[in-house]
């Protein structure tokens, strides 16, 4: 089961990622820019950001491991039960995340270095 360490760690291999906090919860940026916070909501979860098509996709799958709330409907970002998620689809989601947030520069640098 991933825990959020192991979302940290994930996010971590892509360039520019921080660790920081938000809405007092934990949160990862690149440059400053906000993809992914562990809720401390009842429902828990990680939020993480989503193109709304893939988010769309994954809630019509039947997949628990993923889910919304009304707070979350029509906005592009994702819930994760990290309980339940597969690993490589948690970091297929963080990828999507950074790559959905990162600045054209960093995205660019990072795509050019990894062909």
């Amino acid at each position: 089961m991933p825990t959020w360490d192991d979302v940290v760690a994930i996010a971590q291999r892509f360039p520019e990622v921080e660790e920081t906090t938000s809405w007092q919860t934990p949160s990862l940026k690149v440059k400053g820019k906000f993809f992914a916070r562990l809720r401390t909501e009842a429902e828990g979860g990680l939020a993480i950001v989503c193109d709304p098509g893939e988010k769309a996709a994954l809630l019509a799958s039947g997949d628990k491991a993923f889910y919304t709330t009304p707070h979350y409907d029509g906005y592009g970002m994702i819930l994760v039960d990290l309980e339940l998620v597969d690993r490589q689809q948690l970091e297929d989601l963080v990828e999507d995340a950074w790559l959905l947030k990162a600045p054209v520069r960093v995205r660019r640098a990072y795509e050019a270095s990894s062909n």
